[in-house]
């Protein structure tokens, strides 16, 4: 008489689970693969425009937050923009004539605080080598061609499929937070 009771509970909690909470947790992943899709999609579409234009202006900064923001979900944005500087090789760093006809690459990194203080500088301190497009949208951040621009977004908001997936699993289900990167070569200097 207990078994029979106690297989029919246990019936009853499967049957709910695979009635209610497999199809939610179904539609919780496919809702968080649209957001990391548009996400993506978002990420690969400024990125690429940096890279063609060779600048970011605070409106393309704007815009790429703004429709980061749409997706649903709160990220934190990492910016880095490297610099190639060459720098020519001597036998004798004093002596100019002894030039090994060489040159080493260096890159000079430049990152997210730099980038957005020159983007969006104080009211009352402009900067020295603050560069507006003609148009006067701004201040401008530029880059050369062949110079590299990578940005990184990470996720830091819970989505409904994070937290199905701490409950079914626990918290050390390792999804940790999404994170994408995404970036290449200055390819134009458009300015």
């Amino acid at each position: 008489m207990m078994s029979n009771a106690l297989s029919k509970i246990t019936a009853a909690i499967l049957a709910v689970i695979l009635v209610y909470l497999y199809p939610a947790v179904q539609s919780a992943h496919r809702q968080e693969d649209y957001r990391a899709l548009a996400a993506y999609n978002t990420l690969v579409r400024f990125t690429d425009a940096v890279r063609n234009k060779g600048y970011v202006t605070q409106e393309m900064y704007n815009d790429f937050v703004y429709e980061l923001a749409e997706s649903g979900s709160e990220y934190r944005i990492d910016l880095e923009h490297r610099h190639k500087k060459f720098h020519p090789e001597y036998g004798d760093a004093a002596d100019s004539s002894t030039f090994l006809d060489r040159f080493s690459i260096h890159y000079e990194a430049h990152y997210s605080q730099e980038i957005l203080s020159q983007l969006f500088p104080e009211p009352a301190v402009l900067p020295v080598g603050k560069r507006e497009l003609e148009s006067g949208a701004g201040p401008v951040y530029l880059m050369e061609v062949s110079d590299y621009f990578t940005v990184t977004i990470t996720a830091l908001s819970r989505t409904p499929y994070t937290i199905f997936n701490e409950l079914l699993y626990g918290p050390a289900s390792g999804s940790g937070p999404d994170a994408f990167t995404y970036g290449g070569m200055v390819l134009n200097e458009d300015y």
